[in-house]
Protein backbone atom coordinates (compact mmCIF):
# COMPACT_ATOMS: atom_id res chain seq x y z
CA UNK A 1 0.00 0.00 0.00
CA UNK A 2 1.35 3.62 -0.81
CA UNK A 3 2.68 5.84 2.09
CA UNK A 4 0.42 8.74 2.56
CA UNK A 5 1.77 12.19 1.97
CA UNK A 6 2.41 14.52 4.75
CA UNK A 7 -0.65 16.42 5.95
CA UNK A 8 0.58 19.56 5.00
CA UNK A 9 1.09 18.57 1.35
CA UNK A 10 -2.42 17.21 1.57
CA UNK A 11 -3.52 20.13 2.88
CA UNK A 12 -1.77 22.44 0.58
CA UNK A 13 -3.04 20.81 -1.87
CA UNK A 14 -6.42 21.36 -1.35
CA UNK A 15 -5.98 25.36 -0.75
CA UNK A 16 -4.71 24.81 -4.39
CA UNK A 17 -7.79 23.59 -5.37
CA UNK A 18 -9.84 25.91 -3.65
CA UNK A 19 -7.70 28.77 -4.83
CA UNK A 20 -8.77 27.94 -8.80
CA UNK A 21 -12.29 27.13 -7.50
CA UNK A 22 -12.44 30.90 -6.22
CA UNK A 23 -10.71 31.79 -9.89
CA UNK A 24 -13.87 30.59 -11.64
CA UNK A 25 -16.05 32.00 -8.94
CA UNK A 26 -14.32 35.39 -9.35
CA UNK A 27 -14.40 35.40 -13.27
CA UNK A 28 -18.55 34.32 -12.82
CA UNK A 29 -18.77 37.48 -10.53
CA UNK A 30 -16.82 39.76 -12.35
CA UNK A 31 -13.76 40.30 -10.05
CA UNK A 32 -12.45 39.94 -6.93
CA UNK A 33 -13.83 42.60 -5.37
CA UNK A 34 -17.18 41.44 -6.18
CA UNK A 35 -16.20 37.50 -5.06
CA UNK A 36 -15.20 39.72 -1.76
CA UNK A 37 -18.57 41.52 -1.31
CA UNK A 38 -20.92 38.45 -1.57
CA UNK A 39 -21.46 36.57 1.33
CA UNK A 40 -23.29 33.46 -0.13
CA UNK A 41 -19.61 33.32 -2.77
CA UNK A 42 -17.79 33.18 0.41
CA UNK A 43 -19.90 30.85 2.19
CA UNK A 44 -19.51 28.42 -1.03
CA UNK A 45 -15.65 29.05 -0.72
CA UNK A 46 -15.59 28.04 3.00
CA UNK A 47 -18.44 24.59 2.37
CA UNK A 48 -15.19 23.82 -0.64
CA UNK A 49 -12.70 24.49 1.79
CA UNK A 50 -13.57 22.62 4.54
CA UNK A 51 -14.68 19.73 1.98
CA UNK A 52 -11.68 19.75 0.35
CA UNK A 53 -9.39 19.63 3.18
CA UNK A 54 -11.36 17.05 4.99
CA UNK A 55 -11.13 14.86 1.96
CA UNK A 56 -7.97 15.12 1.55
CA UNK A 57 -6.50 14.11 5.31
CA UNK A 58 -9.58 11.70 5.73
CA UNK A 59 -8.99 9.77 2.38
CA UNK A 60 -7.80 6.28 2.71
CA UNK A 61 -4.45 5.73 0.95
CA UNK A 62 -5.03 3.75 -2.20
CA UNK A 63 -4.19 -0.10 -1.98
CA UNK A 64 -6.69 -1.66 -4.02
CA UNK A 65 -7.03 -4.92 -5.85
CA UNK A 66 -9.68 -4.37 -8.72
CA UNK A 67 -10.44 -7.66 -10.62
CA UNK A 68 -13.07 -6.05 -12.67
CA UNK A 69 -13.47 -2.46 -14.12
CA UNK A 70 -14.87 -0.55 -16.68
CA UNK A 71 -13.26 2.03 -18.30
CA UNK A 72 -15.58 5.69 -18.61
CA UNK A 73 -13.37 7.97 -19.48
CA UNK A 74 -16.28 11.09 -21.04
CA UNK A 75 -18.12 10.42 -17.75
CA UNK A 76 -15.00 11.09 -15.46
CA UNK A 77 -14.07 13.88 -17.46
CA UNK A 78 -17.35 15.16 -17.51
CA UNK A 79 -17.84 14.49 -13.56
CA UNK A 80 -14.79 16.30 -13.14
CA UNK A 81 -15.30 19.60 -14.54
CA UNK A 82 -18.95 20.13 -14.62
CA UNK A 83 -18.87 20.42 -10.70
CA UNK A 84 -16.37 22.80 -11.46
CA UNK A 85 -18.08 24.98 -13.98
CA UNK A 86 -21.68 25.08 -12.68
CA UNK A 87 -20.81 28.01 -9.51
CA UNK A 88 -19.19 30.03 -11.78
CA UNK A 89 -21.79 29.93 -14.44
CA UNK A 90 -24.40 30.45 -12.02
CA UNK A 91 -22.86 33.41 -10.53
CA UNK A 92 -22.01 34.66 -14.63
CA UNK A 93 -26.23 34.46 -15.23
CA UNK A 94 -26.75 36.51 -11.92
CA UNK A 95 -24.22 39.58 -12.71
CA UNK A 96 -25.75 39.69 -16.05
CA UNK A 97 -29.54 38.92 -15.05
CA UNK A 98 -29.91 35.58 -17.21
CA UNK A 99 -33.23 33.42 -16.25
CA UNK A 100 -33.81 35.36 -13.01
CA UNK A 101 -34.88 32.91 -10.28
CA UNK A 102 -37.66 34.22 -7.86
CA UNK A 103 -36.79 35.37 -4.96
CA UNK A 104 -32.97 35.38 -5.46
CA UNK A 105 -31.81 36.58 -2.17
CA UNK A 106 -34.05 33.36 -0.16
CA UNK A 107 -33.38 30.27 -2.39
CA UNK A 108 -29.71 31.73 -3.08
CA UNK A 109 -28.88 30.66 0.90
CA UNK A 110 -31.42 27.65 0.14
CA UNK A 111 -28.86 26.58 -2.86
CA UNK A 112 -25.77 27.61 0.00
CA UNK A 113 -27.54 25.01 2.49
CA UNK A 114 -27.76 22.46 -0.77
CA UNK A 115 -24.51 22.43 -1.12
CA UNK A 116 -23.41 22.51 2.24
CA UNK A 117 -26.06 18.87 2.89
CA UNK A 118 -24.46 17.37 -0.29
CA UNK A 119 -21.47 18.03 0.13
CA UNK A 120 -21.62 16.79 3.74
CA UNK A 121 -23.29 13.84 2.63
CA UNK A 122 -20.62 12.80 -0.07
CA UNK A 123 -18.08 13.12 2.68
CA UNK A 124 -19.65 10.93 4.43
CA UNK A 125 -20.38 8.73 2.30
CA UNK A 126 -16.79 8.38 0.91
CA UNK A 127 -15.42 7.86 4.31
CA UNK A 128 -17.70 4.83 5.13
CA UNK A 129 -16.45 2.84 1.75
CA UNK A 130 -13.05 3.72 3.30
CA UNK A 131 -10.70 1.79 0.79
CA UNK A 132 -13.40 0.61 -1.21
CA UNK A 133 -14.04 4.00 -2.50
CA UNK A 134 -12.73 4.73 -6.55
CA UNK A 135 -13.61 7.31 -9.13
CA UNK A 136 -13.30 3.94 -11.55
CA UNK A 137 -16.36 2.21 -12.13
CA UNK A 138 -14.51 -1.05 -10.39
CA UNK A 139 -14.96 -4.32 -7.90
CA UNK A 140 -11.95 -4.90 -5.65
CA UNK A 141 -10.99 -8.75 -4.79
CA UNK A 142 -12.10 -8.23 -1.10
CA UNK A 143 -15.07 -6.25 -1.95
CA UNK A 144 -17.88 -6.49 0.41
CA UNK A 145 -21.54 -4.92 -0.18
CA UNK A 146 -21.95 -2.39 2.15
CA UNK A 147 -25.63 -1.74 3.13
CA UNK A 148 -24.80 -0.12 6.85
CA UNK A 149 -25.27 3.45 8.02
CA UNK A 150 -26.04 5.80 4.83
CA UNK A 151 -25.79 2.58 2.17
CA UNK A 152 -29.03 1.21 4.44
CA UNK A 153 -31.80 3.53 3.04
CA UNK A 154 -30.21 4.73 -0.49
CA UNK A 155 -27.71 2.67 -2.79
CA UNK A 156 -25.35 6.17 -3.88
CA UNK A 157 -25.35 8.48 -0.91
CA UNK A 158 -22.22 9.58 -2.79
CA UNK A 159 -23.79 11.06 -6.03
CA UNK A 160 -27.05 11.85 -4.28
CA UNK A 161 -24.75 14.34 -2.59
CA UNK A 162 -23.14 15.66 -5.49
CA UNK A 163 -26.15 15.92 -6.78
CA UNK A 164 -27.72 17.91 -4.53
CA UNK A 165 -23.99 20.37 -4.47
CA UNK A 166 -24.24 20.61 -8.39
CA UNK A 167 -28.19 21.94 -8.15
CA UNK A 168 -27.43 24.22 -4.72
CA UNK A 169 -24.43 25.61 -6.02
CA UNK A 170 -26.81 26.30 -9.64
CA UNK A 171 -29.46 28.11 -7.90
CA UNK A 172 -26.88 30.14 -5.37
CA UNK A 173 -26.94 33.06 -7.30
CA UNK A 174 -30.35 33.87 -8.29
CA UNK A 175 -29.90 32.67 -12.35
CA UNK A 176 -31.56 29.92 -14.38
CA UNK A 177 -28.47 29.59 -16.63
CA UNK A 178 -26.50 26.83 -15.00
CA UNK A 179 -29.29 24.62 -14.37
CA UNK A 180 -28.91 23.25 -18.07
CA UNK A 181 -25.61 22.07 -16.65
CA UNK A 182 -26.48 20.67 -13.31
CA UNK A 183 -29.18 18.90 -15.59
CA UNK A 184 -26.26 17.30 -18.11
CA UNK A 185 -24.28 15.78 -14.59
CA UNK A 186 -27.28 13.84 -13.00
CA UNK A 187 -27.52 12.61 -16.68
CA UNK A 188 -23.85 11.20 -16.73
CA UNK A 189 -24.95 10.27 -13.11
CA UNK A 190 -27.75 8.30 -13.80
CA UNK A 191 -25.76 6.41 -16.47
CA UNK A 192 -22.82 5.85 -14.23
CA UNK A 193 -24.94 4.43 -11.65
CA UNK A 194 -26.71 1.95 -14.43
CA UNK A 195 -23.62 0.50 -15.16
CA UNK A 196 -22.06 0.81 -12.14
CA UNK A 197 -24.95 -1.53 -10.70
CA UNK A 198 -24.36 -3.83 -13.75
CA UNK A 199 -21.01 -4.65 -12.09
CA UNK A 200 -22.13 -5.26 -8.51
CA UNK A 201 -25.01 -7.60 -9.67
CA UNK A 202 -22.39 -9.57 -11.79
CA UNK A 203 -20.26 -9.51 -8.37
CA UNK A 204 -22.92 -10.07 -5.64
CA UNK A 205 -25.89 -11.87 -7.32
CA UNK A 206 -28.81 -12.31 -5.18
CA UNK A 207 -26.93 -10.67 -2.23
CA UNK A 208 -27.63 -7.48 -4.75
CA UNK A 209 -30.40 -7.97 -5.91
CA UNK A 210 -32.23 -8.42 -2.45
CA UNK A 211 -30.19 -5.18 -1.56
CA UNK A 212 -31.79 -3.06 -4.91
CA UNK A 213 -35.36 -4.14 -3.91
CA UNK A 214 -35.26 -2.82 -0.35
CA UNK A 215 -33.25 0.28 -1.13
CA UNK A 216 -33.50 3.23 -4.11
CA UNK A 217 -31.07 4.76 -5.99
CA UNK A 218 -30.90 8.42 -4.94
CA UNK A 219 -33.38 8.75 -2.50
CA UNK A 220 -35.18 5.96 -0.02
CA UNK A 221 -37.46 3.84 -1.31
CA UNK A 222 -41.23 3.81 -0.22
CA UNK A 223 -42.50 1.35 1.46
Amino acid sequence: MAARPPVPVLVLRALIALAFEALLLAWGLGGFSALVASPRALALLAIWGVVGVALTVTRPVRGQDIVTAEKDPLAMVALALLPLSIPGVAAWGGRLDVWPLPAPELLGWIGVALSALGFGLRVAAMRQLGPRFSPLLAVQREHALETTGWYARVRHPGYLGSMLASWGAAITFGSAMALPLALVMLLFQLDRIRREERLLEQRFGDEWRAYAARTGALLPRVR
